[in-house]
């Protein structure tokens, strides 16, 4: 099995406004290391690209089973100065800003290890927080930490996702043969799992009203775009292609999604780092 990560930080050239905060500039030895990753890339992409009929309809199968391999993708995005970020593994571009006021803080990519033969591109996905939220609820009790205090402050990101910030995880479908059935069983196993940890076991209803908004009759082709929504009062807004499909008030809900992304044991462990970094560029601001 393959494993590639790139801790590199890639500028996007663009003649539009600088829209993250700037840590660094990459150095002149970054175009030769990408260069030769790329090359990589296309080695595993071959491989990648081989049949295996069986692997392939039992993805569906296996998406929510917890226990499998993930490989993870992400880009950081301190140095990018366009309207669109792209994963640079998946090729996916994000929008800077969704409604006006949320701004990208991190990007990467949700990944599944199938039979120990290959590796599925499921989603890759791109975490938003409104900027004025960001300060109105952290900048008074986070703006004058620095960014090793900030990495070391576990209340940091408990407050992120406890606080009425209105926040956006955008899920891009990569995996061309992925159901929403699918999708609705990954999310009964992970969401369960999160509103068992922080709010016990008594909340089959809560997870089932936010299940049974992925039905049978949408499509979710590769292309699909699914909003995860935190709205003004801990409400979740589902959206799929643009069109809103529920909304649930919940502030556990809320949190449990969240935590998905940006908690103790994320999805992408390399695209939380890079939000944590946003975020505090943010704050401190």
């Amino acid at each position: 099995m393959i494993s590639l990560r790139f801790p590199f930080l890639f500028s996007q050239p663009s003649n539009h406004p600088h829209s993250y905060p700037t840590s660094h500039r990459p150095y002149r030895p970054v175009a030769i290391a990408v260069a030769v990753a790329t090359a990589t890339v296309a080695g595993v992409s071959t491989y990648q690209n081989r049949k295996h009929p069986f692997v392939e309809n039992a993805l569906n199968c296996l998406l929510s089973n917890h226990s499998s391999t993930h490989l993870w993708g992400s880009l950081s995005l301190a140095d990018n100065s366009s309207d669109t970020v792209v994963e640079s593994k998946s090729g996916v571009s994000f929008p800077s800003v969704l409604s006006d006021s949320r701004k990208l803080l991190g990007i990467g990519l949700r990944k599944k290890s199938v039979l120990g033969l290959k590796n599925i591109d499921v989603y890759a996905f791109g975490v938003y927080a409104d900027n004025g939220d960001l300060k109105k609820f952290l900048s008074e009790k986070y703006g004058k930490l620095s960014l090793s205090e900030l990495k070391e402050n576990k209340e940091f990101n408990e407050d992120l996702m406890e606080a009425d910030i209105c926040m956006t995880v955008r899920l891009q479908i990569i995996y061309s043969k992925l159901s929403i059935r699918s999708v609705r069983s990954a999310f009964q196993e992970s969401v369960g799992t999160r509103l068992q940890k922080f709010g016990g076991s008594d909340n089959k209803e809560l997870l089932q009203r936010f299940t049974s908004q992925f039905k049978d009759e949408y499509k979710i082709p590769r292309g699909s775009v699914i909003d995860l929504s935190k709205e003004r009062g801990h409400v979740l807004r589902t959206t799929i292609d643009g069109k809103e499909v529920g909304s649930i008030q919940s502030k556990l809900l809320c949190r449990s999604l969240l935590d998905l992304y940006i908690g103790e044991d994320p999805f992408d462990r390399k695209a939380k780092e890079d939000i944590e970094l946003n975020l505090a560029s943010l704050v401190q601001k």
